[in-house]
């Protein structure tokens, strides 16, 4: 997965999703649980290629990170719950899926 609108296409199939896009920026691009509105994918463009942050357990943000080297602190959210996936290639489509899965678990048992 190196694109957008792969990751806007995955994350449309989990139950209740939906994209938005709240802010006058255009080149961020969410993916939410409607129960709840909260956003599990936040979608931008920054330095040449797509990122994708997600929320994370604690016990899995350093293993994401450590494991791959485009898996960094979240850019703009907060660093002790989400991570940044930079779509250049190098993490495995699988275990992106498995990202955006897990911070859709986390998100979808917030409570409004």
């Amino acid at each position: 997965m190196t694109e957008r609108e792969e990751i806007l296409k995955y994350g449309l199939t989990f139950p209740d999703s939906y994209v938005d896009t709240p802010f006058k920026d255009e080149n961020w691009v969410l993916l939410r649980y409607r129960k709840n509105k909260h956003a599990f994918a936040w979608t931008f463009e920054r330095e040449g290629h797509i990122w994708v942050n997600v929320k994370a357990s604690p016990q899995w943000l350093d293993f994401w990170r450590n494991l791959y080297s485009s898996v960094v602190p979240a850019y703009h959210l907060s660093k002790q719950h989400w991570n940044s996936i930079i779509l250049d290639g190098t993490v495995p489509d699988d275990d992106i899926r498995k990202m955006i899965s897990e911070s859709y678990q986390l998100v979808i048992k917030s409570p409004k």
